[in-house]
C-alpha cells in the first residue's frame, strides 16, 4: 500500500493555509482569483483552485507552478511565499516511452550490447532534460573534440551513474577518449567489437531521485590514428526541453557545404545549412526527441 511522505502532507497543509489567509485578507473570492488568472494568460480552473485552498492537494505541473507568480500579485503577498513552501515538484513532465534514436536494426543491437556491457539497462531511468554539445573543428576540417553539459533527470528510482555512448555508423574506430569535466568520475569503458559503438559509465557525484536533477559535463577526445570525422552529433531516447549542438571551425578551414539530420523514429530529414560569413553553426531543438541530430561538413562539391 502507498504511504505518502509525511513531508509532501506537511508541505501541502502550510501551503492551504497561507493561500487561505492570504485570500481571507485580500476579501476575495477563488471565482475573482480564477477570472484574474486567466485574463493574465495563466488559467487555473475553479476546481483546481479549490484543491489548493483545502490542502487536498498541491501545484506540482509547470503552468501550476508558473501560476503562483500572479496568485502572489493579486493577493499583494510577498513575491515568492507561496512558490517557496510548494517547493520543488515530483513530476518529471511528459517524457514519451524511450526509444533508440537509430534507424539501423545492426546498430541498434550493438547499442543494446555495449549498455548491457557497461552494466547500464539498455533504457535507463533518465533523461537529458537539457543537453548542449560544443564540438570543435581543426584546420584540418576535422573533429578535436566535443565537450558536453548536459542536465540529467531522472524518472524512476534511483540513478548513481549514467552511460553514454560514441557512435560512428558504418566506421569501424579505436575507442575515443571519455572526460568527465565535472560532475562524475568515469568508473567503466567498453568498445563493441564492430569498432561502430563505443561508451562510458559515468558515477554521478550523489545519487539522483525521482525528478531530481544534476548536471554532468563531459569531453571526448581522439587519439592519434583515429579516422578523421567531419560530422559530430547527439541523440536523446527521450523527449528533451532542449537540444544545442554548437559547431565551432577553424577559420581557415571553413566548409563549403553543411548538411544537417535530423533522424526520428518517424522520419528523416536532411536540410542543408548555411555559415553566411561566421565560422560557428549552432542547431537547436525545443520539445524534441527521441532523436539523432547531426551535423555534416565537406569541401569542394557536394558528394
Amino acid at each position: 500500500m502507498y504511504e505518502e511522505d509525511p513531508a509532501n502532507t506537511e508541505q501541502r497543509a502550510d501551503f492551504a493555509a497561507t493561500l487561505r489567509a492570504a485570500i481571507t485578507a485580500r476579501g476575495v473570492t477563488l471565482t475573482w482569483l480564477r477570472e484574474r488568472l486567466a485574463a493574465s494568460g495563466n488559467p487555473v480552473s475553479a476546481a483546481t483552485l479549490s484543491y489548493w485552498r483545502s490542502g487536498a492537494r498541491r501545484p506540482e505541473g509547470p503552468r501550476s507552478l508558473s501560476a503562483l507568480a500572479e496568485i502572489e500579485s493579486l493577493l499583494q503577498i510577498d513575491p515568492g511565499s507561496l512558490r517557496h513552501i510548494v517547493g520543488s515538484s515530483q513530476r518529471v513532465g511528459p517524457i514519451g516511452a524511450p526509444q533508440y534514436p537509430l534507424e539501423a536494426a545492426r546498430l541498434e543491437r550493438a547499442t543494446a550490447e555495449t549498455f548491457t556491457a557497461l552494466g547500464a539497462p539498455v533504457m535507463d531511468p533518465g533523461r537529458d532534460v537539457s543537453t548542449t554539445a560544443v564540438t570543435d573543428v581543426g584546420a584540418d576540417g576535422f573533429v578535436i573534440s566535443r565537450t558536453t553539459r548536459t542536465l540529467l533527470q531522472c524518472t524512476s528510482g534511483t540513478i548513481t551513474s549514467v552511460p553514454y555512448l560514441d557512435l560512428t555508423p558504418g566506421v569501424r574506430t579505436p575507442a575515443p577518449i571519455f572526460r568527465v569535466v565535472s560532475g562524475g568520475r568515469i568508473s567503466r569503458l567498453h568498445s563493441h567489437p564492430s569498432g561502430e559503438v563505443h561508451g562510458a559509465m559515468f558515477e554521478l557525484e550523489r545519487p539522483l531521485g525521482p525528478a531530481q536533477t544534476t548536471m554532468l559535463e563531459w569531453k571526448l577526445e581522439y587519439p592519434p590514428g583515429y579516422p578523421g570525422t567531419r560530422e559530430t552529433g547527439h541523440g536523446v531516447a527521450r523527449r528533451a526541453r532542449e537540444l544545442v549542438l554548437w559547431t565551432r571551425f577553424h577559420p581557415d578551414a571553413l566548409p563549403t557545404w553543411l548538411e544537417e539530420t535530423a533522424e526520428t523514429p518517424g522520419e528523416t530529414v536532411e536540410t542543408p545549412m548555411f555559415l553566411n560569413g561566421a565560422t560557428t553553426l549552432h542547431q537547436v531543438r525545443h520539445a524534441w526527441g527521441p532523436g539523432m541530430l547531426v551535423l555534416r561538413w565537406g569541401y569542394g562539391d557536394r558528394a
